[in-house]
């Protein structure tokens, strides 16, 4: 996994993508994953993320995913 990691970092800063766009591009499909995985649950979708459900319910509107 650490590989890939590092060949999509490079890529992305090869494409000259950056580092806010990046970090909110993951969070958002990090965040999307996760309430996919807790079946839309924000309490379990929480726990997982380890932050407080106000802060989720933020970023989902943030980023205006469904739940």
């Amino acid at each position: 996994m650490r590989e890939q990691l590092e060949h999509l970092v490079d890529e992305m800063v090869t494409k000259g993508i950056r580092y806010d766009d990046a970090q909110r591009e993951f969070e958002k499909r990090f965040i999307a994953h996760v309430l996919l995985k807790a079946e839309g649950n924000l309490c379990r979708a929480a726990e997982l993320l380890g932050m407080h459900r106000n802060t989720l319910s933020r970023k989902i509107a943030e980023y205006r995913l469904r739940r």
